[in-house]
């Protein structure tokens, strides 16, 4: 991203104000008095998000009103100065008085400064702002810019974003942080006994691999993420339709999430000993793609049926779930873009999270409240485990019925986690399907600020 925040503007930064529709009239009353007649003349009124630039007698901007939501309202989006870059013209800003949550408002600010470029030529807002007293601005660009990551990561399309181009992204980012980097790809998988990942991705021309990168003091309590990394899912031979195809190239978000994440606690210097696993493979359709009631023993040993082919994802987390669970980290984390059944339940902007651990489940819920990262805590419901079992194998990858889809998947994954002081499991949707404040539309960095707020209070 390009820099949002400016320290030393050569002139006066124009001021923001913001104003409610019960604030209003005293704003208006305070303003000059041809300023006052511009804006009445405009009609401005303070709706949520209309603003107006009111110039000077010069004819240049005197200052910015933009109108948010009454502190008393139902519904406040906090993110809603998140639209400025996109409204305002060339210049450096200030926000001349406080909105409802002013580091949200800064953070939104800087997260609506994206844009996705590579394609075609994107004009960058050419908006600066000058940081509020108070607010830091350092950690304010490390989550905007890790967002940017994710986000590029999940709207470059599969023809340029297969697993080998993921894990060229995660060897830049594990090098420009001094950690050490691996990747084992295509045959060598069932070789080091990842069949359950070689097994999704060999169907493929472009070999499956997994990514693995070590960052931090072997000595800091270790922390594992775990990131889902479908470069492209058809479903395979349980195909899916066009309608359900056609954002597939989405489907690496949970490892495009957990490179945001790494970046964020690598460059905030956490004391953590961090480990990154990615399962990079794309489901395909060929000869010798796996089959439906195909029967595949997993890394851990536990003999999985195949249900359903287009239950890909939890197959390859499990193997790498069963990898990070070897050495016993502290905390297991792992996203992924993993069942419609949590977007029908919760819709895309509330993935649904899992833990057995009440002390993790709050904190998580306060940060992501704190963060505007919304999540919200699901059941790992024990009577539905048993709707996992198959009759030839000692587990099935989609019960069928139907029911619960997010929370079997959850169960599932489950089974792979067993020397983890801590997991935490969460099903992310990873894209914005229409524009909002600060959250263009397309690929969307979930989850992860909520997550890097909590490992900056338990490991700062």
């Amino acid at each position: 991203m390009h820099p949002v925040f400016e320290t030393a503007p050569a002139s006066p930064a124009i001021p923001i104000t913001f104003s409610t529709k019960a604030t209003w009239e005293a704003i208006c009353a305070e303003l000059p008095v041809e300023a006052r007649q511009f804006a009445l003349a405009n009609g401005f009124a303070a709706k949520p998000g209309a603003c107006l630039t009111l110039p000077t007698a010069e004819g240049k901007i005197a200052q910015v009103l933009f109108g948010i939501e009454d502190a008393a309202s139902k519904s406040r989006d906090l993110f809603r100065p998140g639209s400025l870059p996109g409204l305002l013209p060339p210049g450096v800003y200030r926000f001349a008085n406080a909105p409802h949550d002013l580091r949200l408002a800064t953070l939104a600010f800087a997260l609506g400064s994206y844009r996705f470029g590579r394609y075609r030529k994107n004009e960058v807002p050419n908006v600066r702002l000058v940081a509020s007293d108070g607010i830091d601005a350092a950690d304010i660009t490390r989550m905007a810019e890790a967002a940017g990551l994710a986000r590029d990561l999940i709207n470059t399309p599969s023809n340029d974003m297969g697993p080998e181009q993921l894990a060229l992204a995660a060897e830049e980012l594990a090098k420009r942080f001094g950690a050490s980097f691996n990747c084992i790809i295509g045959e060598d998988l069932l070789r080091q006994n990842f069949p359950l990942i070689h097994a999704v991705g060999m169907a493929s021309s472009r070999a499956p691999r997994l990514i693995d990168f070590s960052w931090g003091d072997p000595a800091h309590p270790k922390v594992t993420l775990v990131g889902k990394g479908v470069c492209f899912d058809t479903g395979g031979l349980d195909l899916k339709t066009s309608a359900g195809m056609l954002i597939m190239k989405k489907d690496m978000g949970g490892g495009a999430n957990v490179l945001a994440l790494a970046q964020m606690v690598m460059d905030a210097k956490l004391k953590v000993r961090l480990r990154v696993l990615i399962p990079a493979v794309e489901n395909a359709v060929a000869g010798n793609a796996f089959r439906p009631l195909d029967i595949f023993t997993s890394r851990k040993g536990l003999t999985v049926e195949i249900g359903n082919t287009d239950a890909e994802g939890r197959l390859v987390l499990a193997d790498a779930l069963a990898l990070a669970d070897e050495d016993k980290p502290d905390l297991l984390i792992d996203l992924g873009t993993l069942t419609g059944a949590a977007r029908v339940a919760l819709g895309p902007d509330l993935p649904p999270f899992y833990t057995n651990n009440e002390t993790l489940a709050l904190d998580l819920a306060a940060h992501a409240k704190a963060e505007n990262d919304p999540l919200w805590r699901l059941p790992l419901w024990p009577p539905y485990d048993a709707w996992l079992d198959s009759k030839v194998a000692n587990i099935n990858n989609a019960p069928s019925g139907g029911f619960a889809g997010s929370i079997t998947c959850a169960l599932f994954l489950q089974r792979f986690v067993e020397h983890a002081n801590s997991w935490l499991h969460v099903d992310i949707y990873g894209w914005t399907p229409s524009a909002k404040p600060g959250r263009p539309e397309g690929g969307e960095c979930q989850a992860a600020r909520a997550i890097y707020k909590l490992l900056s209070q338990r490991y700062a």
